[in-house]
């Protein structure tokens, strides 16, 4: 049967079992080193007993010789149980085994079997010590030394058994494994505690992710998120928690952007939907007039035609400040040549004032040519608009003065009015889009919302800034460009020819 994903383990009981097996492994590690250690010292304790041992059995050659005195020196005090000593009279094949004891510890001697003296018997005098391995004694060191008589030539075999150090080890080894064990135990319960208070910040910065996670914040009005608990900023999770914090902070502001702009967003779909809407039900009426109208009856076909085509422009402003604002997002190009900003401004001026003729227009010209790079088009419509908004907003009666000034590399224009002023609660998001200080949709106080919006996408589009400033009495739009780089930092540029010269007055 075939089994489902692993289930991932949380970070406390990945951090628990890490430190555990890093513990374990040290431990291990140790315990090795403290065997391998005690095991080298106890051996290097048995074969000094086995040399003390073979030298005493050489010592005893005239008591070895004796065929009655066997081999006395296994009945000495302090020789190990299980020790045994075999006396060979003769070498290699001659070999022949005189005398073969088994101490047990207590004096008493018992024989070998003929196996273990056989293997005992084959061991060379050389001085060395030997490993070998007894059938039914286990694993021995051995030493054979010479014990020559006046007539006889004697070797004596002495074993001493390798079991004692093994139980030792043993002992030693099940002693610190359990200790081991038992630190381990201790030392994995500790180190659950510690982790688990020390990740209980990051356990909260988890809960209250979820718990956002399932707020609905895919539209509408979004309510103030829960914030994490704050921690101590010295540690990561305090870090963290910050940052989190600071995180969601800049979540709220985005939604509400967004909520704010879905807002705008409807009011302008309804105010675009109205401005369309009564062009072309204009449209429509005077041409089922013109329909129905009588062939001699030319003067109301062309009155109605008159409102079709006033009815077409109103439209065809709305779609083409639309498909403006849509060109400057996606970062198309403007035209770029030098403009001469006198010029310019002069005949957007002459204009407002054939327009607004009930309005005091005034335009000081600058003493010195100012000029500018960009298209000519969307600057003239940049004042243009300025102009408008001053003329739509302001009574009849109000002077609108437009300057123009330059510093070291920017061009000002300046458009105030003495008129009633911005409402404070329009005036930081005026030159949003669809942004309105009128929320009626009458054609004669009401506006679409996009003219200041046009103004500041324009003026960025050529490197420079749109600002409003506004109290009862005074307000002033400042728009900044920047100078052409020939003339930029010159306070009185030599004069050249304008591009263009318009009668004002």
């Amino acid at each position: 049967m075939r089994r489902g994903p692993r289930r991932p383990r949380s970070l406390r009981s990945r951090m628990i079992i890490s430190s555990s097996l890093l513990l374990a492994a040290l431990s291990v590690v140790i315990i090795a080193i403290t065997g391998l250690t005690m095991r080298t010292y106890l051996m290097t304790g048995l074969d000094q007993r086995l040399d003390a041992l073979a030298e005493h059995s050489s010592a005893a050659r005239g008591q070895i010789g004796a065929p009655t005195s066997g081999l006395p020196y296994l009945r000495a005090f302090g020789v190990p149980a299980g020790t045994i000593g075999v006396s060979v009279a003769g070498r290699h094949d001659a070999a022949t085994v005189r005398h073969a004891a088994v101490a047990d510890g207590t004096g008493r001697l018992t024989a070998p079997t003929a196996g273990q003296r056989r293997i005992l018997a084959t061991v060379e005098a050389d001085g060395h010590r030997h490993t070998l391995d007894l059938p039914g004694r286990g694993t021995y060191r051995v030493k054979a030394v010479r014990a020559d008589t006046p007539n006889t030539e004697i070797t004596v075999v002495t074993a001493l058994s390798v079991r004692p150090v093994n139980q030792m080890l043993g002992r030693l080894l099940a002693a610190e494994s359990a200790i081991a064990a038992a630190a381990l135990a201790v030392a994995a319960l500790t180190a659950a505690t510690v982790i688990g208070r020390q990740l209980r910040p990051l356990q909260r910065v988890a809960a209250t992710a979820t718990r956002i996670s399932r707020e609905p914040l895919g539209h509408g009005a979004v309510r103030a998120l829960e914030r994490v608990p704050e921690a101590d900023c010295a540690t990561e999770t305090g870090r963290l928690a910050e940052a989190v914090n600071r995180l969601l902070g800049h979540v709220e502001d985005a939604l509400a952007d967004r909520y704010a702009t879905e807002l705008r967003m409807r009011d302008f779909l309804a105010d675009a939907g109205h401005e369309l809407r009564t062009p072309l039900a204009s449209v429509a009426g005077h041409l089922q007039l013109v329909r129905r109208a009588p062939k001699s009856a030319a003067p109301q076909a062309e009155y109605a035609l008159g409102r079709m085509e006033s009815g077409i422009g109103r439209m065809r402003t709305l779609v083409d400040d639309l498909l403006l604002l849509a060109r400057l997002d996606t970062g198309r190009p403007l035209a770029h040549e030098e403009v001469g900003l006198g010029p310019l401004l002069a005949e957007a001026v002459a204009d407002a004032r054939a327009a607004g003729p009930d309005h005091r227009w005034e335009f000081l010209m600058p003493g010195n040519l100012v000029l500018v790079e960009g298209d000519p088009d969307r600057l003239h419509q940049v004042v243009a608009n300025l102009l408008a908004n001053a003329r739509a907003h302001t009574p009849a009666g109000t002077k609108v003065t437009v300057t123009v000034r330059t510093t070291d590399d920017q061009a000002l224009i300046r458009v105030a009015d003495d008129g009633p002023g911005i409402p404070p609660d329009l005036l930081p998001r005026i030159f949003e889009r669809f942004a309105r200080g009128d929320a009626s949709r009458s054609r004669a106080t009401g506006s679409s919302g996009l003219g200041l919006a046009i103004v500041a996408a324009v003026t960025a589009a050529h490197g420079g800034s749109a600002e409003a400033s506004s109290q009862p009495g005074r307000t002033v739009f400042t728009v900044r460009l920047p100078l052409c780089t020939a003339y930029a930092g010159e306070v009185n540029p030599p004069r050249k020819p304008m591009r263009r010269e318009l009668p004002f007055g």
